[in-house]
């Protein structure tokens, strides 16, 4: 047995072994997993050789100290951790094999670096055991020992010192570890922060899978906070603190090995546990796959099918995946498992004569995402919903697929639709603004240029197509968005039609206003806004009204219609009860100096026949009473409905022709009689079917349409 003092060792150099193996640094309670369990796994050892069925016990007390500023802002000074269990303490043959570092003598898969990790975190680790020992006159000895990489333990290549061994009065096995003097800030920061309540949490956390498979015969637990050596607050983890899994899943995993370049199955496998559960969300903070490690939770793998946030009936789900062959891929530092993936598996073995045969880290993950599909109908249907809601807000905004591909992990499936366009327009920006700094990064290598030197011309050539090249990626959000927009009113244009609106479906008509609000919105007289495109592209680009009365319309600040009359032009304005001047036509526009179109809407149910000659009475109001300096000579009518009948309409006395190949009617220049000394005007009418319009439109921005869905 080792002599009192430090424990010096041979053919090792600590100082160069332990920069081998490496803090843990994705979790601050490392050191306290390591000693809680070893804590479990002493205890299991003490109930196998004794054939006892104690549960034992494990206790973990955090000890904090006020300072003179406690009391006004609450903190308090760590001093010291103690986990003291009732395992089988440190006997001949324990403390033989956890002086040598690397031993891995002992029961589950231990490969004895674990207590590396305290020497990471803290200055001291300072063990009391007292164990049963036959040779003792008591029955029972205590053995004291303190590890630490401090330079006094390092100078004597130690990391351990044998301080004191002696008989003592016991009853039972005790284990006192005691971790003093915090090395790094962040981690005294956080140890003086953490509550018992987390603690707790962190414990049922990591050791989620062990606690499953002893919940109705776990040791006693406890979480004990104290300050200045007051118990503060105790907390026990029972058996009820443990979740219960839904499903316990057996999955076959097959080996894969390297045949020439290509990466192939073998008949051999391993034989893994899924183990799930349901957990509500304010318990669980988000979806996961983990490997589990000798009863720990170690890393986590890809969980497709569910994004981190995502819930389903107010629940997250936990899976846990264990297994033989992850507990012999752990390394020195615990829960780091060492997998292997495709792209290293080929690159290790590409040069090796014989190759060896994996289970490959993508084998694991699709397998248990299948098992998971397979088995959770739930989450296959929310996946299946999201997919269809994403499919329909790409076609109905034209998103660019990338973007969307480049998202799909970050969809969650309870993403409402103005959330998902919200991330996508989101990711077209980020893309823009890299785009932007790009073209302004050409731009100055374009400025830089040397015209005097000898490949100018070449430099020239290779900045302009690279400025070209980004110029198509730059606009493409902007010009999507605006195709997007009109592929929409297309689709409502069509389901008005077809009555299959929400305002349609019980039975409602279709009415002028409608008609008209979907082109361009009553009252408006900012055309640029509307949809006026739907009859002619060039429309939106007019000074334009819409259902304006005649004599409110301003162009350019000047009103259309004169303020005063002579007393024949006023009998015949106000005549036979009429006010005509306060009549609303449609839609006028002025496209250019002595010009007008005039559009009428007619309801879908409305004969159109009865109203060929409105838009004329317009043009000849217009024509004659408005103010001199707009003198308009030519107009442009367009009278547009559903019901129309051709022998109505060519039946009139009109000269109303019609047009076969675009399915619609019109009638060449006809005279706008000029009175009181005004020149006649000539005025070109069209009368058009809605379904027509809709199908002209339709055909116009189908291209783009087409471009941008591809």
């Amino acid at each position: 047995m080792a002599e009192i003092g430090f424990i010096k060792g041979v053919g090792i150099w600590y100082k160069t072994e332990l920069s081998t193996i490496r803090k843990n640094e994705n979790s601050f309670l490392q050191p306290i997993f390591e000693a809680f369990t070893n804590s479990l796994e002493s205890i299991a050892i003490f109930n196998e050789q004794n054939q006892s069925s104690e549960k034992g016990s494990i206790t973990l007390k955090m000890y904090l100290t006020e300072d003179l500023f406690s009391a006004n802002d609450k903190k308090c000074d760590f001093q010291k951790i103690e986990i003291i269990d009732t395992g089988i303490g440190f006997t001949d043959s324990e403390f033989e094999r956890f002086i040598n570092l690397r031993d891995d003598r002992k029961n589950f898969a231990n490969k004895g670096t674990g207590r590396v990790q305290f020497l990471h975190a803290f200055d001291f680790t300072k063990i009391v055991s007292i164990f049963v020992d036959s040779n003792s006159q008591t029955g029972y000895k205590q053995r004291k020992l303190t590890l630490s990489k401090s330079d006094g333990f390092l100078k004597m290549n130690s990391i351990i010192r044998f301080d004191d061994e002696q008989e003592v009065s016991a009853d039972s096995p005790l284990t006192i570890l005691s971790f003093e003097t915090v090395l790094n800030s962040k981690d005294k920061e956080y140890y003086e922060s953490i509550t018992a309540e987390e603690i707790k949490d962190q414990l049922i956390r990591h050791y989620l899978a062990r606690f499953c498979e002893n919940r109705n015969n776990l040791p006693q637990i406890k979480i004990i906070t104290l300050i200045n050596n007051e118990i503060e607050v105790e907390l026990e983890i029972v058996s009820e603190d443990i979740p219960i899994p839904d499903q316990e899943i057996p999955i076959e995993i097959y080996y894969s090995r390297l045949n020439g370049s290509n990466i192939e199955r073998t008949t051999n496998q391993e034989l893994f546990n899924l183990k799930s559960f349901i957990i509500p969300h304010d318990e669980l903070n988000k979806n996961a796959i983990k490997l589990v490690s000798k009863g720990e939770i170690a890393r986590e793998i890809k969980l497709e099918n569910l994004l981190p946030n995502d819930q389903i009936n107010g629940n997250r789900y936990l899976f846990l995946l264990t297994g033989n062959y992850i507990d012999n891929k752990d390394s020195d530092l615990r829960g780091d498992i060492n997998l292997v993936k495709k792209k290293d598996f080929k690159r290790i073995n590409s040069d090796s004569l014989f190759s060896v045969e994996e289970i490959l880290l993508e084998d694991i993950e699709d397998k248990a995402n299948q098992t998971i599909l397979q088995h959770y109908d739930e989450i296959r249907k929310k996946n299946l919903e999201k997919e269809k809601s994403i499919e329909e807000l790409q076609k109905m905004f034209l998103l660019n697929p990338q973007t969307l591909s480049s998202l799909r992990t970050k969809i969650n499936i309870g993403d409402t639709d103005d959330t998902i366009l919200k991330k996508v327009y989101e990711a077209d920006a980020r893309i823009v603004a890299e785009k932007d700094a790009e073209l302004k990064k050409q731009i100055e290598n374009i400025e830089k240029l040397d015209t005097t030197s000898n490949d100018y011309q070449e430099k020239l050539s290779e900045g302009v197509a690279e400025f070209v090249l980004a110029i198509p990626l730059q606009n493409r959000t902007a010009l999507t968005q605006y195709v997007a927009r009109r592929k929409m009113v297309l689709e409502l244009f069509d389901k008005i039609l077809k009555k299959e609106i929400e305002k349609l479906t019980n039975g409602g008509r279709i009415d002028e206003d409608l008609m008209h609000n979907l082109i361009f919105q009553q009252s408006s007289s900012n055309p640029e806004v509307s949809d006026l495109w739907l009859i002619a592209e060039e429309f939106i680009y007019f000074n334009g009204f819409s259902e304006s009365r005649l004599n409110q319309i301003e162009i350019q600040g000047i009103k259309l219609f004169k303020d005063s009359f002579t007393e024949e032009e006023n009998r015949y304005l106000n005549s036979l009860g009429e006010r005509r001047l306060t009549k609303r036509p449609d839609i006028l526009l002025f496209p250019d100096e002595g010009k007008c179109i005039l559009i009428e809407f007619k309801a879908p149910d409305v004969n159109v026949s009865d109203h060929l000659y409105q838009i004329d009475f317009y043009a000849n109001l217009i024509r004659n009473y408005s103010n001199d300096e707009f003198q308009i000579t030519t107009f442009y009518g367009y009278l547009i409905g559903e019901s129309i009948e051709d022998r109505d309409v060519r039946g009139r006395v009109t000269r109303f022709e019609h047009s076969y190949h675009l399915d619609y009617w019109f009638r060449p220049s006809e005279t706008v009689t000029g009175f009181d000394n005004r020149s006649n005007g000539s005025i070109y009418t069209e009368v058009i079917k809605y379904t027509t319009l809709l199908k002209r439109a339709q055909q116009r921005n189908k291209i783009f349409i087409d471009k941008l869905t591809c």
